[in-house]
C-alpha cells in the first residue's frame, strides 16, 4: 500500500481518490467494510432515530462533503423540500450526479437504503423518488474556505449534515476549528448541526492509496461548537473493535446533533 508524506488535503483528492472504490468497498452491504464491523450500520442507525421521527424539518437540508454517498440523507429526505450535496472532489459529485439520474452503471444504493427503512417500517421506492426528486443541487465545495461554497452564496438551512469529511480535510486542529466555523455559518439560527465522524484516527485506505486523518478528541468538537454557539443534544460515540487497522485505525466512531442558539451572531 501506497504511504504519503504529507498530509492529503483536497487537492490531493482531486487527483488520486477513486470513488467508486470507495464506496464499492465501504458501502456495499449495511454492515460496511468487513474491517470496520458495526461502523456502517451504527451510522445509519444513529441518522435513522435522528431524522425518522420529523422532529427536525424545514425547507433546506445542505450536506458539506457528502464525498460519493447519498445514504447520510436516506432518513432526512422526506422532510426537507430541498436537499444541496456537495463535495471538493469531481469525481464524487459525479458519483452522485449519476445516481440521482439513475444512469446505467451507477452504484447500487439499494442495499443500504432497504437497511434503513426496514428500520423505519418505510417503502424503498418512496424513499428512492424522494432522495432523486428533493436533492436540487450537488455543489462544489472546499471547507478550508470561509464560504465554502465561493463563489456561490448558499442561505442557511435548518440543518447541516457533515460525515467524515472535516477530519479528512483539516491538516491541524486550527484548521479544522476554521472549518467548522464555516460550516456553522450554513445553519440557521435555532436549526441543527449533524456530524458523524471518527476519533483518533490518522488515515485510511482506499485501493492502496492512503489518505490522512486528523486525530480529534471528544473535548476537541464539543469545545469548538460550544464556542459557536451550539448546545450539543447527543453525542454518541461506538468503540472501535480490536482488528487488524490494515484499512483505517480509527478509535471510535461518533454521530452528534448540536442545536444552534437562535440568538448566536458570529463575531468574526
Amino acid at each position: 500500500m501506497e504511504e504519503v508524506a504529507h498530509f492529503t488535503e483536497g487537492e490531493f483528492y482531486q487527483v488520486h481518490f477513486d470513488s467508486r472504490a470507495y464506496i464499492d468497498s465501504f458501502y456495499s452491504c449495511p454492515r460496511g467494510h468487513e474491517e470496520e464491523e458495526n461502523f456502517l450500520s451504527f451510522v445509519l442507525a444513529c441518522l435513522s432515530r435522528t431524522f425518522s421521527t420529523g422532529k427536525y424539518k424545514g425547507q433546506r437540508l445542505i450536506e458539506v462533503g457528502s464525498g460519493p454517498t447519498i445514504h447520510s440523507i436516506i432518513s432526512a429526505c422526506e422532510y426537507f423540500q430541498e436537499i444541496v450535496l456537495s463535495d471538493f472532489a469531481d469525481n464524487n459529485r459525479k458519483e452522485i450526479v449519476k445516481w440521482l439520474k439513475n444512469e446505467e452503471g451507477c452504484f447500487d444504493w439499494n442495499p443500504i437504503i432497504q437497511h434503513v427503512c426496514a428500520i423505519e417500517g418505510k417503502r424503498p421506492f418512496d424513499v428512492e423518488v424522494n432522495l432523486r426528486q428533493r436533492v436540487k443541487q450537488v455543489l462544489k465545495c472546499d471547507v478550508r474556505l470561509e464560504n465554502p461554497f465561493h463563489p456561490h452564496n448558499i442561505d442557511p438551512a435548518e440543518c447541516v449534515i457533515t460525515s467524515l469529511c472535516l477530519e479528512a480535510a483539516c491538516k491541524d486542529l486550527e484548521t479544522y476549528r476554521k472549518a467548522l466555523r464555516g460550516v456553522a455559518t450554513l445553519v440557521r439560527p435555532g436549526g441543527i448541526l449533524v456530524m458523524v465522524g471518527v476519533l483518533g484516527q490518522t488515515f485510511y485506505y482506499v485501493n492502496e492509496k492512503r489518505f490522512s486523518c486528523l486525530i480529534l478528541s471528544k473535548t476537541n468538537i464539543e469545545s469548538i461548537l460550544e464556542n459557536l454557539g451550539f448546545t450539543i443534544h447527543e453525542f454518541n460515540i461506538l468503540p472501535a473493535q480490536d482488528r487488524k487497522k490494515i484499512v483505517s485505525d480509527f478509535q471510535a466512531v461518533f454521530h452528534l446533533v448540536a442545536l444552534k442558539s437562535a440568538t448566536y451572531t458570529c463575531d468574526g
